[in-house]
């Protein structure tokens, strides 16, 4: 038996001075006094943060990110899962095989509990019950270009086809909702960032927000809307009557269109970082729970592709990485507008697990759980310099920036995978849905 307690544990919902016992990497009493191993004092203990949207791009594209570089970056970062995005890996994870070949690559690699999303591009539809039963926590699909060619796109029919394999498999659609239709040719200085957000309008997330609704609706399917960028379609999540959530991004939530510098491509992707209205709706859908949680999307790429040199928008990859910054990120902005501790535990750690399918042991600080934990200081600062993240490329739009809030240990299955600065171990598990 281990323990630990602090006077803040974030447990159903509330705050509260919390010793817990832990055994075999399991929860096994949660009691409000006594001795424990590690006590914490004031520092805050909420369940180990769990990131849904993550692309390692391992195996085919190490060279962007990997499993051994990602899972030091979640580790030191608090979380302790991730779900790995089906691309931009080769091969992307749209059939058994490919999901075996993501499993071998990262095996001997992973710090951290590592689960799977499944793909869907045209003429995978037959892969799904498959896929499911192998443990994939679900399916990705995007309505328009995924910026990789073999991850292609799905029309209506397919996705409807799709749509209705994943409810009768009883797992989520994840769906990157942006319609081509109202795309715009960038005109203008491509230096400037103004360029290309007027290239992708608010309009195009709204109206494939509401044909992916519509969709979902017919055919009883679980429907999850990624990374969304605008009040509009946060509040058509909301107003939705079946079974849909939605998710954002830090880099969402901290910046806005306005302030980006010119030829700063670091903050580059799709859909775009908005006008500073926009920020503050998501923040706003947030506490009313029209979204209902805020994963990384961390997408990073080489510097040549994210075209740093040439300041290009229009050529850059859209992509950015936050994994390990994913707390302090959050909690600088969360802070100054009135939120706590429990709706960070909620938005990085249960709602991600429930989406996934993993809320059965992750997620939450409850008896019979695993005992994965992040402790960390809200008054202490995180000061963000790439080339000290354990991320593979340190291009980050956060570069510089002190935020609010910093991980002091990290513990995956009772034991310490981060502290002191230091990523301990390689120990992490693969997961499946339950």
């Amino acid at each position: 038996m281990s323990s630990i307690r602090s006077n803040r544990v974030v447990i159903e919902g509330e705050v509260r001075p919390a010793r817990v016992v832990f055994d075999d990497g399991v929860v096994e009493q949660i009691d409000s006094g006594g001795l424990a191993d590690h006590d914490f004092g004031d520092l805050v203990v909420m369940p180990g943060l769990v990131d849904s949207h993550v692309h390692v791009n391992e195996p085919g594209r190490t060279e962007w990110e990997g499993f051994a570089s990602a899972t030091r970056a979640a580790a030191a970062g608090g979380t302790t899962s991730i779900v790995d995005m089906p691309l931009n890996s080769i091969p992307p994870t749209v059939s058994v095989d490919a999901l075996r070949q993501k499993r071998e690559s990262a095996r001997s690699q992973i710090v951290v509990d590592v689960a799977f999303w499944g793909g869907l591009v045209p003429g995978s539809e037959g892969e799904i019950d498959a896929l499911v039963d192998e443990g994939v926590c679900g399916f990705k699909a995007f309505m328009v270009d995924s910026g990789v060619s073999e991850f292609p796109p799905v029309d209506e029919d397919q996705l409807a086809n799709g749509l209705t394999a994943m409810a009768d498999g009883g797992v989520p659609a994840l769906v990157h909702a942006e319609d081509g239709d109202h795309f715009l040719e960038p005109a203008g200085d491509p230096r400037l960032y103004l360029t290309y957000l007027d290239s992708r309008p608010v309009l195009s997330e709204v109206r494939a927000v509401e044909k992916a609704i519509a969709m979902a609706t017919e055919s009883g399917a679980t429907l999850h809307i990624l990374h969304v960028s605008s009040g509009e379609a946060s509040a058509a999540i909301g107003a939705s009557s079946g079974a849909v959530s939605g998710e954002t991004c830090p880099h969402y939530l901290t910046f806005a269109s306005s302030e980006i510098p010119e030829g700063a491509t670091a903050f580059k992707c799709a859909p775009p970082i908005r006008e500073p209205e926009q920020r503050e709706a998501l923040w706003d859908a947030l506490g009313r729970g029209d979204l209902g949680m805020i994963v990384s999307d961390h997408s990073p790429a080489p510097p040549d592709l994210k075209a740093i040199d040439s300041g290009d928008f229009t050529q850059a990859w859209g992509g950015i990485a936050s994994l390990q910054i994913r707390l302090p990120a959050v909690w600088h902005g969360a802070s100054s507008r009135g939120f706590d501790f429990p709706e960070l535990a909620d938005w990085l750690s249960r709602a991600p697990a429930a989406l996934a399918g993993l809320d059965d042991r992750k997620g939450s600080i409850e008896v019979g759980h695993d005992a994965d934990f992040v402790i960390w200081d809200p008054d202490a600062v995180t000061k963000v310099t790439g080339l000290e993240l354990e991320h593979r490329h340190p291009v980050t739009p956060f570069e510089g920036m002190e935020l609010r809030g910093r991980v002091v240990a990290t513990v995956l299955g009772g034991l310490e995978v981060f502290s002191g600065d230091a990523v301990h171990r390689v120990r992490g598990r693969m997961l499946r849905r339950k």
